[in-house]
C-alpha cells in the first residue's frame, strides 16, 4: 500500500510537471500580421479583430504583436514565418504552407455594391457580370458561376469604376463597402446586395510554433463560445455575433 501510494505521487508530480512544461512551452506573444480595415484591425491595435484575438490569447499569457500590412502581404510574412499568423483569411484560400484551426473567429458578410440601374445580383447570377474586388481576396473560390472577374491594389477607385462602366459591381465584406459608401458624393445612386457569409479564420504558420498557438486559439475559443465571453465584444462594437 505504502509503494502504491508513492507511485500515484510520482505520477501527480510528473503530470504537474508536464503540464507546467507544457504552459512554458507556450511563445509570449503571437506575430499577427493583418490589412488594416476600419474600426476592426486598426493600426493602433483597436477595432473589433483586436479585441477578439486579445480576448482569446492574453489571459493565456500570449500578448498580440500586431504588424499591419495589405492583405497579400500578411499571407506572405505568416508563410515565410515572419509573422505567426495572417488575420482575415478564407478557409483553405491559402496556397502553399499553411495551418489553419478547427474554429473560425468571425464571419464576412459578402456584398455586390454596384449602380441602382443595375439588375438585383443573385448568387446563380454572378456569372452574367464583370466583377472586381481587392488583389488577393480570391472571391472566386467561394462565390458560383463567377467568370468575369479583375482584382484591384486598391478601393479609392471603385465608385469611378462602377460609374464608367468599367465594372458591373464590386465584391467585398460588408463594413469596406460601408467604408467605400461612406465616401460618395451620391450614395443614392447606388445599391448593396447581400450574397452570402464566409467564415474568417487565422492563417497560422505550419511550423511547431505555428501549430501549438493554433491549438492555444481552437482551446481557447471552444472555452469563450461555451461561456458566452465573446459576445459583448461583437455588441460593443455592433456587430453581428457569429456564434448563435
Amino acid at each position: 500500500m505504502r509503494m502504491r501510494q508513492v507511485w500515484l505521487g510520482m505520477l501527480l508530480i510528473l503530470s504537474a510537471l508536464s503540464g507546467a512544461q507544457a504552459q512554458s512551452e507556450l511563445p509570449g506573444e503571437i506575430r499577427l500580421a493583418s490589412e488594416i480595415w476600419e474600426a476592426y484591425t486598426e493600426a493602433d491595435g483597436t477595432g473589433l479583430g483586436w479585441d477578439l484575438m486579445r480576448e482569446v490569447f492574453e489571459p493565456a499569457g500570449v500578448r498580440l504583436d500586431i504588424h499591419s500590412v495589405p492583405y497579400t502581404r500578411s499571407v506572405g510574412l505568416m508563410q515565410r514565418g515572419e509573422a505567426d499568423a495572417c488575420v482575415g483569411s478564407y478557409r483553405d484560400e491559402v496556397e502553399g504552407p499553411v495551418f489553419y484551426p478547427k474554429h473560425h473567429y468571425d464571419r464576412d458578410q459578402i456584398v455586390a455594391l454596384g449602380l441602382k440601374d443595375k439588375p438585383v445580383p443573385t448568387l446563380d447570377s454572378l456569372g452574367k457580370y464583370r466583377l472586381v474586388w481587392g488583389r488577393g481576396y480570391g472571391y472566386e473560390e467561394y462565390l458560383p458561376n463567377v467568370r468575369d472577374y479583375r482584382e484591384v491594389q486598391r478601393r479609392d477607385g471603385i465608385l469611378g469604376m462602377l460609374e464608367l462602366g468599367h465594372a458591373d459591381f464590386y465584391i467585398d465584406a460588408r463594413p469596406e463597402v460601408d467604408y467605400i459608401m461612406g465616401r460618395a458624393a451620391k450614395p443614392q445612386q447606388y445599391r448593396v446586395t447581400n450574397l452570402t457569409q464566409l467564415p474568417l479564420y487565422l492563417g497560422f504558420a505550419d511550423t511547431p510554433r505555428g501549430h501549438t498557438l493554433a491549438k492555444l486559439f481552437d482551446q481557447r475559443m471552444t472555452q469563450l463560445i461555451a461561456s458566452g465571453e465573446l459576445r459583448p465584444i461583437f455588441e460593443r462594437w455592433q456587430q453581428p455575433y457569429p456564434f448563435d
